[in-house]
């Protein structure tokens, strides 16, 4: 089993000299005096921290590539040849009603006030990163057109250059965060909705009180870490005087923009950039159960919490005190995960991998509603970027698991509508793409339905957008089609029997039917 060699890989930019490597090390055979590089030890002894994290910046998003032992492909997709759960009411199951693309992907999450999305995904948090900013207007619209949920990452007040705070330190006003609401709202059609994450910083500068006022938010959501890494929110910027503004805002800030040693490695080229870093968070159930009430009294509608790949201590507390608290949703994010700012070696090497992860979740889950307890909605996150990902999900999360968080593979097709638009502009489409067609409506197979939606206002909505409305139109189909198969029309049928596990070790862990055990009992009636 190959789970992962550290020392070089092309997330870093390194590699190693020698064919032949230690494996745990990744540290060549043979270590040459004289080598002119590149694997991590060598260019680490120059360029030290800037070693850690993937790069270049920002025009990456990364996302690890261990191999963990157990994984979402050691389970499948059962199909039936019988029934036909889900159905509209008065319809009865047969071959000219149970038509795939009857079958109904909406879903909805809250604990009263419900916020129904058309599609069982919703996009990860787009925060302080460069990627989310300059690809806001593709990513923001494209959801509200999809009908999914945007979440409006952590630090964005805090790192908005044009950002204005009152005597108290709060934020006054802030252009950027005004942009993204408005961005995702101008095109909401009341399936999905916009929410706002916040972290310690975010809760220092008064962001809630700030969004609700000014943009009347409904939703916010405390975040309590990610799948990606085990520390707060990173960003770099290049300018000693973004990193001074940044310091001064209250960040942590390294190198520190402030020694005369670090200034002076700046002036002449040595360090290039800077990190920003936010505070660690430390959760305790009463500070929890007085914020979330405090949010309420403010006046959120629904409140939700972001966890991470945590110990399964957290993972009880986020159960427990979320089912307390009546919060509205728990997305619960685990390693490997993807990010556009996250150490290279903590993404690989930190944290309960996704599958571990939801199993342990839904034990939990069972526990707390065997005691009576209501637990809130669930939504998996971490290394999902198609329909059957997001099937095996919900079906190993059933009841609790309304949907998937993608990261990535949300923000993939933005980019790539973005760029198919420059290369349309400036007659450069690459063969990949002009073996389509030229124009826009010859390449988004879905232009022309949108151009029928929303007529001249096509023209205002950015190729990004449609790419990722057109990906999500894949994602929908393919999950009708497995859904079908499973004789599920509706996402709230879908069960844990609807997945089987091919290892012994994944029915082990997760709970799931082995292969050869699955409806075993049934098919003996049968035969017998």
């Amino acid at each position: 089993m190959n789970l992962r060699r550290p020392n070089a890989n092309e997330a870093t930019g390194t590699l190693n000299r020698s064919r032949s490597v230690v494996p745990m090390s990744g540290l060549c055979t043979t270590c040459l005096d004289g080598c002119m590089g590149r694997c991590e030890a060598w260019l680490s002894s120059f360029r030290g921290r800037e070693v850690i994290y993937p790069g270049p910046y920002p025009e990456t998003i990364a996302g690890a590539d261990k191999d963990y032992p157990v994984d979402y492909s050691h389970i499948n997709i059962q199909g039936y040849a019988v029934g036909a759960r889900g159905l509209p009411e008065g319809i009865e199951a047969g071959p000219d009603t149970a038509l795939f693309p009857n079958v109904n992907t909406e879903t909805e999450y809250g604990w009263d006030e419900k916020v129904k999305m058309r599609l069982p995904v919703f996009t990860g948090a787009l925060g302080s990163t460069e990627i989310a900013r300059v690809n806001w207007e593709h990513f923001a619209i494209g959801a509200a057109i999809a009908g999914i949920t945007l979440v409006c990452g952590e630090n964005v007040c805090g790192i908005d250059p044009k950002l204005e705070l009152d005597g108290n330190g709060k934020v006054k006003e802030s252009p950027e965060m005004d942009r993204r609401i408005q961005t995702y709202r101008k095109y909401h059609e009341g399936y999905g909705e916009i929410l706002i994450q916040m972290n310690v910083e975010d809760t220092r500068f008064g962001v809630a009180e700030y969004v609700l006022k000014k943009h009347n938010i409904d939703t916010i959501e405390l975040k309590w870490g990610q799948g990606a890494k085990c520390i707060g929110g990173e960003i770099r910027v290049t300018s000693i005087d973004r990193a001074l503004q940044l310091r001064k805002r209250g960040y942590i800030v390294t190198p520190d923009p402030t020694h005369s040693d670090v200034q002076a490695a700046h002036k002449v080229g040595a360090i290039k950039e800077f990190e920003r870093h936010s505070r660690l968070g430390f959760v305790t159930k009463e500070a929890f159960l007085e914020e979330v009430e405090r949010l309420r009294k403010l006046g959120f509608r629904r409140i939700t919490l972001k966890t991470g790949a945590y110990s399964a201590t957290e993972l009880a507390m986020a159960l427990r005190y979320g089912s307390e608290a009546k919060i509205d949703l728990i997305t619960m994010d685990g390693a490997p995960g993807g990010t556009g700012m996250s150490p290279w070696s903590m993404m690989n090497e930190w944290g309960v991998p996704t599958f571990y992860l939801q199993s342990l979740a839904y034990q939990f889950a069972e526990k707390l509603t065997s005691k009576g307890l209501r637990v809130p909605d669930l939504a998996m996150a971490g290394g999902f970027s198609d329909e059957a990902g997001v099937f095996k999900a919900i079906a190993m999360g059933a009841p609790y698991v309304k949907a998937v968080c993608m990261g990535r593979a949300l923000m993939i097709p933005g980019m790539v509508g973005k760029n198919i638009g420059h290369w349309i502009e400036q007659n450069k489409l690459p063969k990949t793409v002009s073996k389509y067609g030229t124009t826009r409506e010859e390449i988004f197979v879905t232009y022309d339905t949108l151009k029928e939606k929303y007529g001249k206002e096509i023209e205002n909505i950015p190729l990004g957008a449609v790419g990722i409305y057109t990906f999500s139109q894949k994602i929908r189909t393919g999950l009708q089609q497995f859904m079908a198969g499973s004789r599920n029309f509706r996402i709230s049928t879908i069960s844990r029997k609807d997945v089987m596990a091919l290892t012994e070790e994944a029915a082990k862990i997760s709970g799931i039917a082995y292969i050869m055990d699955a409806y075993k009992e049934e098919a003996e009636k049968i035969l017998g």
